[in-house]
């Protein structure tokens, strides 16, 4: 259940980077005469070991599959690095529990701190707190009130799940006249929702012959996909395609499409659990493709704090510094490219 405010997305189509990768695998920066870098000409981070680093991350309860990746995608990352040491606090979704236990890794004085806050502007004050006290923050996905807060935050993006997911509709659907689509969004009180909602509408923009007939909202369980789906069938006997905001619900929303024996339309879901992916090569049923909100972001997130706290930048970029901002792209997967990220597949 991707949780970000997040930026606007690349056109649909454009090649898609795997997290991390622009991180690693670069040399240094030397002077013509063969010194080692400057201050002011620093390397950027690689796979090498270098400085020491301890890192404080602050995740999520793990109560979806999702977060449950990002728990463990910062976990596998930072056992890569002979140079770090990674502080990991026990996850909560409760908001003075999560401040609780950053305040205790800023006493700690780790060296740069990863959080996924359980809400963004509540745990603003913590982030601020750390920052004020020489302890860079890298701000995952769910971002703080002031960007004063962070350092740098990385996180998905979800208007453009909704723009990619409505383009692969409308080109499956081609010209089809008087096509119909459905939408099974999340929680409508999220903004994420909102954002994949205004993205998927933006796109169908485009495709003059489709007609968006029906919105549901369901819970990003697989009790509420079940439930929210039937629904949607039994309102709408003819439709084309479906897209379905969250995979963990998609799981319940199957369910509901093989219950009431339809296979009249396509399905697009959303984030990229392996389940979805499993689904997609099989290619046996609706599921088609699924747009992707990756949990990687964590392992990168881990990456971003070990340059940060190594002082170097970013490689395949001419500055410095690491950026202030990473907005993931929002890649669609289908049978032609699923055993390509079969391996990020969430449970």
């Amino acid at each position: 259940m991707p949780h970000s405010t997040s930026r606007r997305g690349l056109l649909f189509g454009a090649a898609a980077v795997s997290a991390g990768a622009v991180l690693t695998g670069c040399t240094s920066n030397e002077s013509k005469d063969g010194d080692a870098a400057s201050e002011n000409n620093r390397p950027a981070a690689d796979d090498k070991p270098g400085k020491e680093v301890t890192i404080g991350f602050a995740g999520p309860q793990a109560d979806h599959g999702w977060l449950n990746a990002i728990n463990d995608n910062a976990k596998e990352r930072a056992k890569k690095y002979k140079d770090v040491t990674l502080e990991a606090t026990e996850g909560s979704n409760d908001t003075a529990a999560q401040i609780g236990q950053v305040e205790t890794l800023i006493n700690k004085k780790v060296d740069v701190l990863v959080i996924l806050p359980a809400d963004g502007k509540a745990l603003t004050r913590v982030g601020l707190k750390a920052m004020k006290a020489g302890i860079p923050v890298v701000n995952l996905d769910r971002i703080f009130a002031s960007a004063q807060a962070y350092r740098c935050w990385i996180g998905g993006d979800n208007y453009g799940m909704g723009l990619n997911a409505g383009h692969y509709i409308g080109e499956k659907l081609g010209g089809k006249k008087g096509a119909r689509v459905v939408e099974l969004a999340g929680l409508d009180n999220l903004e994420l929702t909102k954002q994949r909602t205004k993205g998927f509408d933006d796109a169908l923009k485009n495709y003059p012959n489709i007609e968006k007939v029906a919105r549901q909202a369901a819970e990003f369980t697989v009790e509420s996909g079940q439930a929210k789906m039937a629904q949607l069938l039994q309102a709408q006997k003819n439709i084309d395609a479906l897209w379905n905001h969250d995979d963990d619900q998609g799981v319940g929303a199957l369910r509901a499409i093989k219950q009431a024996g339809r296979d009249d339309f396509l399905m697009v879901g959303g984030a990229g659990a392996l389940s979805a992916f499993q689904e997609i090569k099989a290619d046996r049923g609706v599921l088609k493709a699924t747009v992707l909100y990756p949990p990687t972001m964590a392992a990168s997130a881990i990456d971003l704090a070990r340059a940060l706290g190594q002082g170097k930048g970013i490689g395949g970029m001419a500055e410095f510094e690491i950026p202030a901002s990473l907005t993931l792209y929002s890649a669609v997967v289908d049978k032609d490219n699923v055993d390509q990220y079969m391996s990020t597949g969430f449970k």
